[in-house]
């Protein structure tokens, strides 16, 4: 096995939603650990949309220092992995998409192999490469050091935090549906939407602009991804702060990004002009 460590964060996981199924079928769920669980996707998943993907990879506002550390520390609680591993896997995705070199490219390898099996069949030296290519740009920032280097510590937060909580409502019992919930299905849910950026938007749905690769816009996954579902428009415009260009397309992380920008915690917003979306837009969908 290549990597024994991301198969165990994969199966585990999984082990954990068919058991939360189980519970949930024979009535065997409380308010608060459903509370929990959705609580925790919202938070962790805006630590990778706003975080992570935008301010971090795309650098597509700059955010007031607390709001930053806040977002990393989220998105370090996904278990997906170091800030700097994912800037620069992300990277390379840009770089290469859909043609030889892109890490999970379903056009190349699958919908599968985009989805997860590019984790088990990446080896640690092709990690060592891509990252040799790109984590210079992002080691530079104090904070992506910092979040990469104190990473295991914000996982073991993620999944104890949520234990914790539990035992204070309701004894040993809340603690372990606390930690199943909050924690270990959580963790399933989270990776699973954003696996599908990666897999469904690069197979299923519309294309609104011209680009070089499949990406496509999907509803579906725009919705539960907070925005990163309108992967066409990203892949036509990395930059932009805004996945989400026309008033139907949901985009939760953008409405935070513009609610943070009114407030004074977020500045230097980049947003493209119509003018130049036009430009590009697809000819066909």
């Amino acid at each position: 096995m290549k990597n024994p460590e991301i198969i165990i964060l994969i199966v585990v996981p999984f082990l954990a939603a068919c058991a939360g199924v189980y519970l949930a079928a024979s009535g065997l769920v409380s308010v608060f650990d459903l509370s929990m669980c959705v609580a925790g996707v919202i938070l962790t998943q805006f630590g990778v949309t706003f975080g992570y993907h935008r301010l971090v990879v795309h650098k597509s506002y700059q955010a007031h220092p607390t709001v930053k550390a806040t977002a990393l520390a989220l998105g370090s609680m996904a278990l997906q992995g170091p800030v700097v591993n994912w800037a620069s896997v992300h990277t390379a995705h840009h770089a290469h998409s859909d043609h030889e070199g892109d890490p999970h490219s379903p056009t190349l390898g699958g919908f599968i192999h985009a989805h997860f099996e590019w984790l088990l069949s990446m080896r640690t030296d092709e990690l060592s490469q891509i990252k040799d290519q790109w984590a210079d740009r992002y080691m530079k920032d104090p904070y992506v050091r910092f979040f990469s280097r104190t990473f295991v510590f914000w996982t073991i937060v993620g999944l104890l935090l949520p234990a914790i909580l539990g035992y204070a409502v309701n004894g040993i019992t809340g603690a372990a549906t606390g930690f199943l919930w909050g924690g270990l299905i959580r963790v399933f849910i989270t990776a699973h939407v954003t696996w599908s950026v990666n897999s469904v938007c690069h197979f299923a749905g519309k294309k609104m602009f011209k680009t070089r690769d499949d990406s496509r816009n999907n509803f579906l996954i725009g919705l539960l991804a907070l925005g990163e579902g309108w992967h066409n428009n990203h892949h036509a415009f990395p930059a932009s702060a805004f996945h989400g260009m026309r008033w139907w397309q949901i985009d939760v992380t953008g409405w935070v990004v513009w609610l943070l920008e009114k407030v004074g915690l977020v500045k230097n917003v980049i947003r493209i002009p119509r003018s130049v979306q036009a430009k590009q837009l697809a000819d066909v969908s």
